[in-house]
């Protein structure tokens, strides 16, 4: 599978390495802003053994037509920012490719551009695309399906820069009927990522938890996303429509 990668931030870098390891996978490019490492190496840059063609675009020196045209994908994964669509969702639509996006917020509007991009081709969202965090959410949302008056409450942790209450505890307060109120939140160090629901049963407390050790974790679930959806028709994809065949006790297909 052919994949470009939007995005060269901390994630990205992490993303893309990731790739870059999986043999089964072949990472064509990824597209930064900066005009700084324009058509480097992202093996080199990265530091690992690769022979693939990955190479580093700006986005200021090249349209997504031109790095499509000299090195075509089957996905574009994007871990830029809720913008970033703007640059290259009109020509993804266009060829056909699948879209997937690891975008922790969008806007209404941006929504609703990524739902009239899904009626021509397959597009994926999910605030936070690490498995763990998404298995999390599942199993949680069994316990307020088993017992709806159980007292929920999440608890986010994260690096002291990052501004905000979490986009994934949002979306998981949402699926799980609970107040944004009910949400705590903690700035301190160089925390990766946590999310904690807190289920308080009567007589009994069960607590989900999920720590981002480093970023490749981001890298692992954009690997997993897109060969869930290689083949997928057009349509908006969830993580919770890939996750559900493995709640079966048959094998998932």
């Amino acid at each position: 599978m052919r994949i470009g990668v939007i995005g060269f931030g901390k994630t990205g870098k992490a993303v893309a390495a990731t790739i870059l390891r999986n043999k089964a996978h072949v990472l064509e490019w990824v597209v930064r802003r900066s005009t700084r490492l324009d058509h480097r190496s992202v093996p080199e840059f990265l530091g690992e053994e690769s022979d693939e063609p990955a190479l580093i675009y700006s986005s200021q020196r090249a349209t997504i037509g031109q790095i499509l045209d000299a090195q075509p994908v089957d996905m574009i994964v994007d871990f830029s920012s809720e913008s970033g669509i703007e640059f290259y969702g009109d020509e993804a639509v266009k060829r056909k490719i699948t879209i997937i996006s690891g975008i922790s917020h969008y806007g209404e509007e941006t929504q609703d551009l990524l739902g009239r991009y899904a009626e021509k081709t397959a597009v994926f969202w999910s605030p936070n695309i690490t498995l763990g965090v998404n298995y999390l959410l599942l199993a949680a949302q069994f316990l307020r399906k088993i017992l709806p008056s159980i007292d929920m409450v999440i608890l986010e942790e994260h690096f002291r820069e990052k501004p905000g209450v979490s986009g994934t505890a949002k979306v998981m307060a949402a699926a799980l009927d609970i107040d944004e109120a009910q949400i705590k939140t903690v700035r301190a160090g160089g925390i990766i990522g946590r999310h904690e629901i807190i289920c308080g049963f009567p007589f009994q407390t069960v607590r989900l938890t999920h720590d981002s050790i480093t970023r490749e974790a981001f890298g692992n679930g954009a690997i997993f996303v897109a060969e869930h959806m290689a083949g997928k028709p057009e349509g908006l994809y969830t993580f919770e429509q890939l996750l559900l065949p493995y709640f079966s006790k048959d094998e998932a297909s």
